[in-house]
C-alpha cells in the first residue's frame, strides 16, 4: 500500500532495510506488547478474572453430567452466556487496536511481498500480448542491462514472451517490448539492498502487448535458513513470534 509508505517507511523501514527477519520480530514485539497493553487497561482484570473462573466451573461441571445429555446441555447453555459476556468485555481493546494493525499489515504486505533486484542479479521480463498477436517480438535494453541467457528477439509462443536480464547498475532501467507497431515500456528498480521495487505488472490498453511482468522472487526473510525444511514467509514468522511473545507476556502481567 504505497499511501502509507510516507507514515511507516521512516519508522520501520531502516530496521526491514538492516535485517527483514529482525524487523519483523521488533515489528511483532511492538504491536503484541501494545495489544496486551491495550487489553490490560481496557479491560476490567477482576471482572475477567470472575468470567474465566465461571468458565472453567462449568467445563468441570460439563465434563461431570456426560452421562446426562439433558443437564449437559442446560449447563453448556448458561455457559454460553458467560463465553459470550467474556467476548463483550475483550471488544473494546479488540476494536481500539484493530485499524492501526490492519494499517501495518497493509504496509508490511507491500513493503516485504518481494526480495529486490541487486545490482548483477538474473531477472525476468514477461511480455503477455493480445488475442491474435503473433511474430516476433523484442525486448529493447537500457545502456545498463544486457540479457544474461536469453535473444532479444523471440517469438511470440501461446500469447507470450520471456526474457532474463541483469542490470549493471543501481536506478531505475526502462525497458521496453516491441512488436510489430506497438512499443512498451516497464521500469526496474535496482537497488544496492534495500527493500524496495518498481510495479511488479504494468497493464496497457488497446495495445498489441496486453501487459508487461518483471519477475521479483518472493522475500524469504530467514534467507536460506529454514525450521525443519519450513521457509516461513513474512506472515507466517510474524505470527509465530507475536503468539510466542503474546502467550509470554500475559503469563508475566497476569492478564486473564
Amino acid at each position: 500500500m504505497a499511501i502509507l509508505d510516507p507514515i511507516f517507511d521512516p519508522i520501520f523501514g531502516p530496521l526491514l532495510n538492516w535485517s527483514p527477519a529482525l524487523g519483523i520480530v521488533i515489528i511483532a514485539a511492538v504491536i503484541t506488547v501494545i495489544i496486551t497493553l491495550a487489553y490490560k487497561y481496557l479491560t476490567d482484570q477482576d471482572k475477567m478474572k470472575h468470567l474465566k473462573g465461571r468458565q472453567k466451573e462449568f467445563q468441570a461441571e460439563m465434563k461431570s453430567h456426560r452421562e446426562n445429555p439433558e443437564k449437559m446441555m442446560s449447563v453448556q447453555k448458561e455457559a454460553m452466556k458467560v463465553n459470550m459476556e467474556y467476548m463483550k468485555h475483550s471488544l473494546k481493546p479488540t476494536l481500539f487496536t484493530m485499524l492501526p494493525i490492519l494499517l501495518i499489515f497493509g504496509w508490511m504486505s507491500g513493503a516485504l511481498a518481494y526480495d529486490p533486484i541487486s545490482v548483477g542479479d538474473s531477472y525476468t521480463i514477461m511480455a503477455e500480448f493480445a488475442e491474435g498477436v503473433s511474430g516476433q517480438a523484442q525486448l529493447v535494453l537500457d545502456l545498463e542491462s544486457e540479457f544474461s541467457s536469453s535473444e532479444a528477439v523471440q517469438t511470440i509462443s501461446e500469447g507470450s514472451v520471456t526474457w532474463r536480464v541483469k542490470s549493471k547498475a543501481v536506478g531505475e532501467h526502462i525497458l521496453a517490448v516491441e512488436t510489430g507497431s506497438a512499443s512498451e515500456e516497464v521500469t526496474v528498480l535496482v537497488t544496492s539492498g534495500e527493500l524496495d521495487y518498481a510495479d511488479t505488472e504494468v497493464k496497457f490498453v488497446d495495445s498489441d502487448v496486453s501487459s508487461i511482468n518483471v519477475g521479483y522472487s518472493k522475500l524469504k526473510p530467514l534467507g536460506e535458513l529454514s525450521i525443519f525444511g519450513w521457509n516461513p514467509g513474512w506472515l507466517a514468522l510474524y505470527i509465530v513470534v507475536s503468539l510466542i511473545l503474546s502467550l509470554g507476556l500475559r503469563k508475566v502481567m497476569g492478564l486473564h
